[in-house]
C-alpha cells in the first residue's frame, strides 16, 4: 500500500488534475523501472503469522532493517510502520505482509541485484529471530482472525469500509501478496496505449504468476484465488475499465473516472481523517463533509490516486497489477515481461495489434479465466498457453531490442530473466500448478510443508 503523498500546492482548476498525471511524461533515456513485492511473514516454530509487536514480530523486522542494514525510520502515531533508502520504502500490507517498493533503476539487472540484497537483508534480521518469509499470492492456510491489523489509520479506516462494499475486501488486504512493476510513459498516446495493452494483457500475468490456490488450509479449485479476490472486492475502484479502449482516452478521461470513485481519508499532519463514500468532486468545490470550507492540494489528488485499484493504474507512471506474489525468479520475471512488452516501440505495437480487435467481454472472459485455470484457460476456442507463448515472444524481442547488457557487460541483454516464464510454458505448470502436485503428491495433503519448501 502506498505512502501518504506530500507536496504539490492547492488545485486551482480542473485541468490540474489531468496535468498532474500528464507531468510524469518523461523521454525514453530517462524511463525507470520500479518493482514492488510482498511476502508474508510468520514464527517458523508455530507457522502462524507475525504479530506487529513482540521478540518476534514485524516491528522486531523493521528494527532489525534499520540497526543492521542502514535503513531510516518511518512512523506514524509513534509506531514504526516502514523504513526508507536510496529512493527504495519498505513498508507494511494491512495484515502485516512486507513490501519492498524499490528504486526507479534503469535495468533489471539492477531490479534483480536490489531484490536479491533486500531477501538478503530480511533474512539476516528474520534467521536471529525465528522468523520466515513466503512469497504467495494468498495466505494459505491463515484465517482472518488469525491476521492482526497493522497499525496504520489508513488501514483502520479501508478496514472498516471494505466490509460494507463487495464481500472480499478485508481477505485482500490481510491475506494476499503481489508483485508488480511500474512503468514510465513518453506522453500522452504513449500512456494510452501502454494502458490498453497493460490491461489485455494482464490475465495473461495473472496465469503465468498464478500462485494461490490454497486457502483456509484447502484446495480452493483456483489457481489464482488472489486474482478471484480483486473480482469482488469494490466495483467502483477495480477492474478492466472498458473505457479506455474508447476513442479520446487519455489523461483527462483517467481523471474523471478516478473523481468518481469515492474517497477514503484525507491525510493532515499525520493524521488519516475519515472521508470515507465521499466525493473528491465536492472537496474541489470546498465541500467535503470531512473538511468543509477546505480545498484539495495536489498532494490530497495524488493520496486519492492511490486508491483507485484496478489491473493497472496511472499515476505519474502505470502500475501493473495483475501477478500473484511468488518466488525470487518471478520477482525479476515480472518486470522484465512488462519492460520487454512496453519499453521497445516495435514490441509495444506487436502487443497492441495482438489484443487491439478485443472487446470488453473477450478482456474480461480471460481475466476470469486466468485466475480460475490459469495456464490452462480457453475463451472462445483460443488457449491461454498459446497466448502466453505469443506474449513472451513479444516481450522477449523487446529486451533484445533494449540491449541492456549486465554483469559488465558478460550478459549480452535482459532476456535470461525471462526463462522462468518460458519454462512455464513449456511445461504448462505456472507456481500453483508445481504447488498442487506436491500438494497432492509427495505432501500427502499436508499443507504445512509449503513453509519449509518455498520460503526465501
Amino acid at each position: 500500500m502506498s505512502i501518504p503523498q506530500s507536496g504539490g500546492g492547492p488545485i486551482e482548476h480542473h485541468s490540474q488534475l489531468a496535468e498532474f498525471m500528464e507531468q510524469g511524461s518523461k523521454p525514453k533515456d530517462d524511463w525507470r523501472i520500479g518493482t514492488e513485492h510482498e511476502k508474508f511473514g510468520y514464527c517458523k516454530d508455530t507457522l502462524k503469522p507475525l504479530p506487529y509487536a513482540g521478540e518476534r514480530s514485524i516491528e522486531a523486522v523493521l528494527e532489525g532493517l534499520r540497526d543492521r542494514h542502514g535503513w531510516s525510520p518511518v512512523s506514524e502515531g509513534g509506531k514504526l510502520i516502514g523504513l526508507q533508502k536510496d529512493k527504495a520504502n519498505v513498508s507494511l500490507e494491512p495484515g502485516g505482509a512486507l513490501e519492498l517498493s524499490g528504486a526507479p533503476l534503469e535495468t533489471i539487472h539492477e531490479t534483480c541485484d536490489e531484490v536479491n540484497v533486500h531477501l538478503r537483508e530480511v533474512k539476516d534480521v528474520a534467521d536471529e529471530i525465528g522468523v520466515g518469509f513466503i512469497g504467495l499470492g494468498a495466505a494459505p492456510i491463515w484465517k482472518h482472525e488469525d491476521m492482526p491489523l497493522m497499525p496504520k489509520g489508513r488501514y483502520a479506516l479501508m478496514d472498516d469500509y471494505m466490509g460494507r462494499v463487495g464481500t472480499m475486501g478485508r481477505v485482500m488486504m490481510r491475506r494476499t501478496c503481489t508483485v508488480q512493476v511500474n512503468l514510465d510513459f513518453g506522453s500522452e498516446a504513449d500512456m494510452v496505449k501502454k494502458m490498453r495493452v497493460a490491461l489485455a494483457l494482464q490475465p495473461v500475468a495473472t496465469a503465468l504468476f498464478a500462485n494461490s490456490p490454497f486457502f483456509e488450509g484447502k484446495v480452493n479449485g483456483l489457481k489464482s484465488w488472489r486474482s478471484r479476490v480483486w473480482r469482488d472486492l469494490d466495483p467502483a475502484r477495480t477492474g478492466m475499465l472498458p473505457f479506455v479502449f474508447e476513442d479520446g482516452f487519455g489523461f483527462e478521461a483517467w481523471a474523471d473516472y478516478a473523481l468518481d470513485v469515492p474517497m477514503y481519508f484525507v491525510y493532515r499532519d499525520g493524521t488519516y481523517i475519515n472521508a470515507l463514500g465521499q466525493s473528491f468532486r465536492d472537496f474541489l468545490k470546498g465541500e467535503l463533509p470531512a473538511l468543509p470550507g477546505e480545498k484539495p492540494t495536489l498532494g490530497d489528488w495524488a493520496d486519492h490516486l492511490t486508491t483507485v485499484f484496478p489491473e493497472a493504474r496511472v499515476k505519474q507512471y502505470i502500475e501493473m497489477r495483475g501477478a500473484d506474489g511468488g518466488p525470487w525468479r518471478r520477482l525479476c520475471a515480472l518486470p522484465a515481461f512488462w519492460t520487454g512488452l512496453m519499453y521497445d516501440q516495435g514490441a509495444l505495437d506487436a502487443a497492441w495489434d495482438l489484443v487491439k480487435n478485443w472487446d470488453a467481454e473477450t478482456r474480461e472472459a480471460w481475466r476470469v479465466e486466468a485466475s480460475v485455470h490459469g495456464l490452462q484457460a480457453k475463451v472462445a476456442g483460443r488457449r491461454m498457453i498459446d497466448l502466453a507463448s505469443w506474449v513472451l515472444d513479444i516481450s522477449r524481442a523487446g529486451l533484445k531490442a533494449r540491449a541492456r547488457p549486465g554483469l559488465g557487460g558478460m550478459v549480452q541483454d535482459e532476456r535470461h530473466f525471462l526463462h522462468a516464464l518460458e519454462d512455464s510454458v513449456e511445461t504448462g505448470m505456472a507456481p500453483a500448478d508445481e504447488l498442487l502436485e506436491k500438494y497432492h503428491g509427495e505432501w500427502q495433503g499436508d499443507l504445512s510443508r509449503i513453509y519449509d519448501e518455498f520460503s526465501y
